[in-house]
Order: structure tokens, then C-alpha cells, then sequence
């Protein structure tokens, strides 16, 4: 036998005498939390009544093993459903064999963790608190299951067995503030109440799934279905999660007393928390675009969730209205690759998980052309009968030519404040053009943990590495933007908001959408404060730009010919700086990037403009551009006459911008 073979067997051999060392005797208590009156149980509660617990466990178990050879396990509330008919992948076999050896990986971000033979559920191997939180969310337990489920090989369902037994012994309530706070965050409790029923109910056909263990799941999984049902979040995506998972465990096990209790609070938690959660036009108030599609499956996995047991109507038709409104908010801030802008804690989303979430809600809302169109990559219902688009709630403003691959898409963000996901950045945007996103946001790298951590965290947070201005380069203190106007026409859109960034500095942004072709940027820095002003800009990592000191612009270098101008168009003295730049497109990884600014001193109350221009263009040669200010042109009262040279080619642009 081979050095590993030995290995495992050892462990296997151990958790087997493990589990077996740990189960008690069953009484009368044993049954406390089962509704013994629920139809099917008939014969367990006639057992129970002789005080034959030992039996009447074993009637239980064949209760639960018959309920699920008669319906296939309920992935409907997972994170990526799986597919029982498909082969298993190499990431879920390799997750479920590395668990065999007591080797996780509590968070995609890093690599495995061995936690030791002798199980250490308190080991912190790196001091982010994403990894010690999400090993409570045990995601192996799931691929343990799944291969299980396609080899019928017994040595995973002894493991499974036996890592329950010994994470419910090692980590009850109470053992520790320290421990609490990880283990039972109701974050990590709903997550566990909605990962095992399927769990549950792949091993439960197991020869070595006893009554006794039976017992013993039951009394930990109430446990924790109950101390959510009584402890969720106080507001945010946390207390979506947990209402909606709530829900979920009294439909999956109806047979718990408190099951009504708990399929009623999720109910009334959600019908309450989507009014307070969702603005008028659509987003979610934390207004992280990966949040908001988060929490659109919570409500429709909730409303699922409440079908199978006939409780739909228990949420009003206004809660469905609201979900399809947020589907239609999505769609609206939806760039031509599928991906949504990086704003506040978003990352890159695989193009073929978003169609499939808007193909499950397609199913909810067939009539819906929209949904329908992006379900299926064009293929069948309608594009949107929109193209540029605000959603003026919400501060999130897109300018759009079209619904097709080679799109040009601007969408920038100018919001009231937001909660945990949200970044100082009123301003910053995401351009996208004909299949590249030039100026992609910088993402999140990583969450919360220790100083070193949050330093990480806070780098991200900077408002000047987004594209939006500051003054001597600090966070601004406000993100609470006022639209001045919104307008689209045929050859121009206009943005104009106003953010009160600084004490006495408001930031006024004017984005000016030409012929469905570039953008006029002007940012104006209004009120007494002085110093060092800067309007940021970020390119992609591969842009490989030109820096042009002398004529104030950078341009990219792409060979496709597929480029993109930003200049400087000021008539004052401007500094083009060089910067540092990084971009997170997945959580803990980061990439070099260019960045730049261009830089004034603000001396005295009076205001200061900067007008840049923002030009896509085709070739290797960046386009020459010159502005002219022509009679009554003044950025000061937002009237705007002027000409713009490019490529010695006139365009007049007349306008307002208040």
C-alpha cells in the first residue's frame, strides 16, 4: 500500500472509531424539536410513545431515507445548483478528496489549508476574516456529498459523518466570544442551514449514516436554524441572506415544531427589508452591482422557497414588481460581455453563470422580452427598448449605443451614500468599446482581517484611484450627489450632478455623450476650500499607453487598432502626473496598471474647471484635438459654446449643462 493509501486509511479508520466513540444514548429529549404529529411519522411517534427511542430513531431514518429517494435534493437555494446527471468536475473532486486528508479551502481567494488530522477548526492560517468565516461555511461538505453521490464510495459519507460530529462538538455556542464571533455569525449559520439539506440528503442512504447520527444532525441543524431565525443582521445584504435561508429551513424540514415559525420570519423579514433595501429605480442601498444581483436571487429563491409549500402569497404582487424592476436595473448597468462595473466590492463575473441566472429569471418573468434577450445571448426575446439610461435613485447613469458586442458603454456612478460595499468614488466610471473595457474600476482585493489586511482593504478604498477628482488626494468625506440634469437626444446625452466631496468643496461633473462616439468631461471644484486638485484617470493593464506631457494626454498603444484618447482640453496651466494603479478582477489577486491625474492648485475661493476629453478611436495614431471657447461660452453659469477641432474637422457643441 502507498504512502497516502496508508495515510487515509488511518484517518478514515480513526474518524470511523471517532464518530462511533461520540454517539449517546437516545431518550425521551432526543425528540423534543420533532413534531412527532407530522404526516409520515405516524410509526416513529407510536415508538416514541412506548418509550422504544432507540426504534423510533430508526424509523425516523427510514422516514428521511424513503422522503429522499422520492425527491431529488433541493440545490434550488445553492450558490451554482448542481447538476446530479452531469460528471463530476475536477475542482469538486479535488476539493472532496483533499477533504478526506482534513485539507480545505475555506476562500477561492487562496490555496488549501491543512487543518491536521486532529482537526483545528480555530486555525487561522492567514489573518484575513473571510478565511476563518467562510471555513465555517464548510463548502466541502457539499463536494464530499456530490462525489459520494457519483462513486457510492463509502470512505466520503464516513468522512462527512465524521467532520459533522467533530465540528459540532468543537464549536458549540458559547465556547468563546472569540469563537462565537466566527462560528455562529449568522452570516455563516444561514449559509450552513442552507448548504446541508441537500448535503443531508445525498448521504443519508449511507450504511454508515446511524439513527444515532441521525439524532444528533437534527438536534445541531434546529439549533442553528433557530438561533438565525432570532439573530439576524440589523440591516444590508446579511439580513437578506438570513431571512431568506430561515425560510428555507422550515421548508426543508417541515417536520421541526419550529418550522412554521421559521418559514413565517423569513417571509415577513423580506417583505419588510425590500422595501427599505431597494430604491425606486431598482438597485439595492448598498450599491455594489454584485450585491444587487445577490440579493435579487435571495428574493426569488425566497419566493421559490415559499411556492413548494404554497405560501407565494404571502408575499404581495408589489415584491415580485420590485424584483423584475431590479432585473431591468441590471440590465441597464449590464456592459456587452455580461460583466457589471466594478464599483464598491465587485469582481469579474464568467459570462456563462450570468445568462444562467437570467435564464432562471426568465422563468419567473416569461412575458418579459428583456430578461428573455439577455437569457440567451440575443438569440430570442428583445433588446431593451432603451439605450442610454439614468437610474437616478440610485446614482447610476449609463450612456449606450446599442445592445450588441462592439457597444460603446459609459457607465459612471454618482450616488446618495452607501452602506459596507460602497466606495468614496462618486464619478468613477467603466468605458467599454467595441468588445474592451478601457478604464475598468479597481475592484475590492480583499474584505477585512488584520492591519495588514485592512491596509490592502483601504488601498482600494482611496478615492484617487477612481476616476473622479480630489482634493490633495483624500477620500472624500460625501458621497451624496444631486443630479442636475439628465437629457439624451440624438447625437448628445448630458449628465450634470453635483457632489458636496470636501468641507466647502463641492465636485460638479458634467459628462457630455457626442454623436455616440466620445465624451466631453467637465469637472468643476466649487467653494472656499484650497489645495492641491486632481481629476484621476485609469487605463487597463495591457493598454501599454503613450504619455504625452507636452499636449497633456495619454492614449493606449492596442494593436487592433482599438484605442482610446484622454487629453487635457484646460487653457490654464496643467500638470499631467504619472501614478500608481492596480486593478482586483477576483478576490486577493491584483495586477499593475497605468494611471495618471491631471493637477492644479486651487489658491483662493474661486472656482476651477477642468474639461477633458475622453475619444475611442480606430488606427495607431492618436487623433489631434484642440477646444475653442466661442461668444458666451461660460462653464461658470454651465452655458456651453464651444468647437472642438479633431483632426482639424469642426464639431460646434451649444448647450446647457444645469
Amino acid at each position: 500500500m502507498k504512502k497516502k493509501g496508508i495515510v487515509l486509511f488511518t484517518i478514515l479508520t480513526l474518524c470511523y472509531i471517532g464518530v462511533h466513540a461520540q454517539e449517546t444514548d437516545l431518550t425521551r429529549v432526543s425528540f423534543d424539536n420533532i413534531n412527532l404529529s407530522y404526516p409520515g411519522l405516524e410509526k416513529t411517534n407510536q415508538l416514541f410513545t412506548t418509550g422504544k427511542y432507540e426504534d423510533a430513531a430508526k424509523e425516523l431514518l427510514s422516514y428521511y431515507r424513503k422522503k429522499s429517494k422520492a425527491k431529488a435534493p433541493d440545490f434550488s437555494n445553492s450558490e451554482k445548483p448542481a447538476d446530479l446527471s452531469k460528471p463530476i468536475d475536477k475542482a469538486t473532486q479535488e476539493m472532496a478528496d483533499k477533504a478526506l486528508f482534513h485539507q480545505f479551502q475555506p476562500h477561492k481567494g487562496y490555496g488549501y489549508f491543512d487543518y491536521g488530522q486532529d482537526i483545528n477548526w480555530q486555525m487561522w492560517p492567514v489573518k484575513d476574516n473571510e478565511v476563518r468565516w467562510q471555513l465555517h461555511r464548510v463548502k466541502w461538505w457539499q463536494a464530499l456529498a456530490l462525489v459520494y453521490h457519483a462513486t457510492a464510495d463509502e470512505k466520503y459519507a464516513k468522512e462527512w459523518i465524521y467532520q459533522y460530529s467533530d465540528w459540532a462538538r468543537k464549536n458549540p455556542l458559547g465556547l468563546s466570544k472569540d469563537n462565537d464571533r466566527f462560528v455562529w455569525r449568522p452570516l455563516e449559520v444561514s449559509d450552513r442551514v442552507q448548504s446541508l439539506p441537500p448535503t443531508f440528503s445525498l448521504f443519508v442512504n449511507s450504511p454508515n449514516f446511524s439513527p444515532a447520527f441521525l439524532m444528533e444532525f437534527l438536534k445541531s441543524y434546529h439549533q442553528q436554524a433557530d438561533y438565525l431565525s432570532e439573530n439576524f443582521a440589523e440591516k444590508g445584504n446579511h439580513r437578506l441572506f438570513e431571512a431568506q435561508r430561515t425560510l428555507f429551513a422550515g421548508v426543508s424540514f417541515p417536520e421541526f415544531k419550529n418550522s412554521q415559525r421559521w418559514r413565517q420570519t423569513g417571509i415577513t423579514v423580506l417583505n419588510t427589508e425590500i422595501k427599505k433595501q431597494v430604491y425606486a429605480d431598482g438597485m439595492q442601498f448598498e450599491l455594489s452591482p454584485i450585491y444587487h444581483v445577490a440579493a435579487i436571487d435571495i428574493f426569488l429563491k425566497a419566493y421559490s422557497s415559499a411556492q413548494r409549500v404554497n405560501l407565494e402569497k404571502e408575499f404581495p404582487q408589489s415584491y415580485v414588481q420590485t424584483v423584475e424592476n431590479m432585473i431591468m436595473a441590471v440590465i441597464s448597468i449590464t456592459l456587452p460581455d455580461y460583466n457589471t462595473p466594478m464599483f464598491g466590492d465587485s469582481w469579474l463575473t464568467d459570462k456563462k453563470f450570468r445568462m444562467s441566472q437570467f435564464a432562471s429569471w426568465s422563468k419567473v418573468f416569461p412575458a418579459n422580452k428583456a430578461i428573455k434577450f439577455f437569457a440567451t445571448d440575443g438569440k430570442e426575446g428583445q433588446a431593451p427598448n432603451f439605450l442610454s439610461n439614468a437610474l437616478s435613485n440610485s446614482g447610476f447613469y449609463t450612456f449606450r449605443t446599442g445592445w450588441d458586442k462592439n457597444a460603446t458603454v459609459m457607465v459612471l456612478k454618482s450616488s446618495p451614500p452607501g452602506e459596507f460595499h460602497a466606495q468614496p468614488d462618486n464619478g468613477t466610471f467603466e468605458l467599454f468599446v467595441k468588445g474592451r473595457n478601457f478604464t475598468p474600476d479597481a475592484g475590492v482585493f480583499v474584505y477585512s482581517g488584520d492591519d495588514a489586511i485592512m491596509k490592502q482593504r483601504n488601498w482600494y478604498r482611496q478615492t484617487r484611484i477612481h476616476s473622479t477628482l480630489t482634493l490633495d488626494n483624500q477620500n472624500m468625506v460625501i458621497t451624496k450627489a444631486q443630479q442636475n440634469k439628465w437629457e439624451t437626444g440624438k447625437n448628445l446625452d448630458i449628465l450634470t450632478y453635483t457632489n458636496p466631496s470636501y468641507a466647502e468643496l463641492n465636485h460638479q461633473r458634467s459628462v457630455l455623450f457626442i454623436n455616440q462616439k466620445y465624451f466631453l468631461v467637465i469637472d468643476r471644484a466649487i467653494g472656499k476650500a484650497t489645495g492641491n486638485l486632481g481629476v484621476h484617470w485609469q487605463l487597463k493593464e495591457d493598454s501599454k499607453p503613450v504619455v504625452d506631457q507636452s499636449k497633456n494626454r495619454v492614449y493606449t498603444t492596442y494593436g487592433d487598432g482599438n484605442n482610446l484618447l484622454i487629453q487635457s482640453l484646460n487653457s490654464d496651466k496643467i500638470t499631467l502626473t504619472e501614478e500608481e494603479g492596480k486593478v482586483s478582477y477576483v478576490y486577493n489577486k491584483e495586477l499593475s496598471r497605468p494611471a495618471f491625474a491631471f493637477e492644479k492648485l486651487k489658491k483662493d475661493d474661486k472656482t476651477q474647471n477642468f474639461v477633458s476629453i475622453v475619444y475611442p478611436y480606430h488606427g495607431e495614431k492618436a487623433p489631434s484635438i484642440s477646444i475653442k471657447e466661442n461668444a458666451g461660452n461660460d462653464f461658470e453659469k454651465g452655458n456651453i459654446n464651444i468647437s472642438l477641432i479633431i483632426n482639424e474637422k469642426k464639431q460646434d457643441i451649444k448647450t446647457t449643462l444645469n
